[in-house]
């Protein structure tokens, strides 16, 4: 009846104007009474509404939400936005808890936190995994269970009404206490991993990034891949995945936080039930420290493929440091900030090396990496990575520009309010703040810190922490002559090298 760009502006409009509409789906029927309808410009009370936003405002300021820092008579550390808009309700448990913990319970057991998220919803003494799934599902429930590198995450969105709240609460719970993580679905994931662990023999992308790991890391618990090896989930029983669960996944080892229709006294009963009905157990130790490489590591992973595929990068430092915010910026304007960057520059926009060129920081409990990767043609391999390390290496060396300073730091700006645009935004935020013990009024407080950086705090932090001379390169390609590639390496660090 309609074509797919009319049926989508149907259902703008009649979702706006008509009362006895309750809403629009997919794009697979959007109304179930479409024949019947009288969308004709006489009854639309939404044309009005339509016709007024040509008077929005383009400056609009967007608020950060008002975080609420709850006393919690356990000790567990709960953060808490209130949100009336929906009647819904996010809740996120962060626990210590990621694969940097596998050996934690046992030499050669990585994986061990991935494959204990991944089996959780697989039944409990009570309830098998049919049941557990029919709970949420009647309850509207969505729910995940994910382990990281640092944490641990287990997240539930649900109705705010208690009728639906506490049964969706309860089943979770019931999963996160007393999952019996039986041999047939321990046997079933290990199956599906190693398969899993085939295909990444055909990814060059994936494997440069556990080389990278590996060789950044050395034996760091950083250093293996989070799901673990074909070697290490073999070693995986169902009496080690209790043991790191009741050692990690407690009460004194998370944070919880809330964010949706409750005020915060509702909020705060919510996270001590939580607490209440978690073993309380020990926070977890304070990870090791990764030693860093004092030259170039070089490692050439040999692949069969029309494009090389090229990381470099190094030991960074944590969430915590006070030069994140600066380094948050100079990643922007090296390799972060899409065509703009002096990365994308360098390889893209001047000589057409590569489609994208990247650069990232992770920040993390013990200190992340600093990286930038691109993949290009092979006869472009070794021209490419001259000009890459020699723009890495005038970035720290060479004088900020001003200008590129401040139309960063402005777009930064403009795009923050995206990190609390909607409940669940919001809510990883408040995750990502309890779990690395940031103040509760960061989010409000970015603005006036990004506004503070200077030309010379930029340049104190780059010198600090990125250096061009001590840099891991991982390299996917058929063949690599490394003795030219160090002298390329080499001659990039003097002043007066140009590419």
């Amino acid at each position: 009846m309609f074509n797919t760009t009319s049926r989508l502006f149907l259902a703008l409009v009649i979702s706006a104007g008509l009362n006895n509409i309750a809403y629009a789906t997919s794009d697979e029927g959007y109304f179930n009474n479409q024949d019947n309808l009288d969308i004709s410009p006489n009854t639309l009370q939404s044309i009005p509404l339509l016709q007024s936003l040509k008077n929005l405002a383009t400056t609009t300021e967007y608020q950060a939400p008002y975080v609420h820092e709850l006393k919690n008579r356990y000790g567990v550390r709960s953060l808490f936005v209130e949100s009336q808009d929906l009647p819904m309700v996010d809740i996120q448990l962060t626990f210590n808890a990621g694969s940097a913990r596998d050996n934690e319970i046992a030499n050669g057991l990585g994986g061990l936190a991935s494959m204990t998220a991944r089996l959780m919803s697989e039944g409990t003494e009570k309830y098998n995994a049919t049941q557990i799934a029919s709970v949420f599902e009647q309850t509207g429930a969505r729910y995940s269970i994910q382990a990281y590198r640092d944490m641990f995450v287990v997240h539930l969105r649900v109705l705010s009404d208690p009728k639906k709240l506490e049964p969706a609460l309860n089943m979770l719970l019931e999963i996160l206490n007393n999952a019996t993580f039986k041999n047939n679905s321990l046997s079933l994931a290990i199956s599906n991993n190693q398969a899993g662990q085939q295909q990444l023999k055909e990814n060059p992308s994936r494997l440069m990034g556990i080389q990278f790991y590996r060789s950044v890391y050395g034996t760091h618990p950083y250093a293996e891949p989070i799901t673990g090896t074909n070697g290490s989930i073999k070693r995986i029983n169902p009496e080690r995945l209790k043991q790191f669960r009741d050692t990690f996944l407690v009460a004194q080892n998370m944070n919880i936080a809330i964010t949706g229709k409750l005020n915060s006294k509702e909020a705060q009963k919510l996270a001590e039930y939580i607490s209440g009905h978690v073993p309380q157990g020990n926070k977890a130790g304070e990870l090791a420290q990764p030693v860093s490489n004092n030259n170039f590591v070089i490692k050439h992973i040999p692949f069969q493929s029309a494009q090389a595929h090229v990381t470099f990068g190094h030991i960074g430092t944590t969430r915590n440091d006070p030069d994140r915010l600066a380094l948050e910026v100079a990643n922007r304007m090296f390799g972060g900030g899409g065509f703009n960057s002096i990365l994308m520059q360098e390889l893209r926009v001047k000589r057409g090396y590569t489609y994208g060129a990247y650069s990232s920081f992770s920040f993390s409990q013990a200190p992340g990496v600093f990286s930038f990767s691109y993949s290009t043609r092979q006869d472009q391999l070794m021209d490419s990575i001259k000009v890459a390390h020699k723009a890495f290496a005038d970035f720290i060396q060479k004088p900020i520009d001003r200008k590129q300073l401040e139309d960063t730091k402005a777009g930064m700006l403009r795009a923050y309010p995206n990190n609390y645009s909607s409940n669940a935004s919001i809510n990883a935020q408040l995750g990502l703040l309890g779990f690395y013990g940031q103040p509760a009024d960061y989010l409000s407080q970015y603005p006036k810190l990004l506004a503070r950086l200077s030309v010379e705090d930029i340049e104190k932090a780059l010198h600090k922490h990125l250096h061009a001379d001590n840099m891991t390169i991982v390299v996917v390609a058929p063949s690599l002559d490394q003795d030219e590639l160090q002298s390329i390496l080499q001659q990039n660090l003097s002043p007066a090298q140009n590419p």
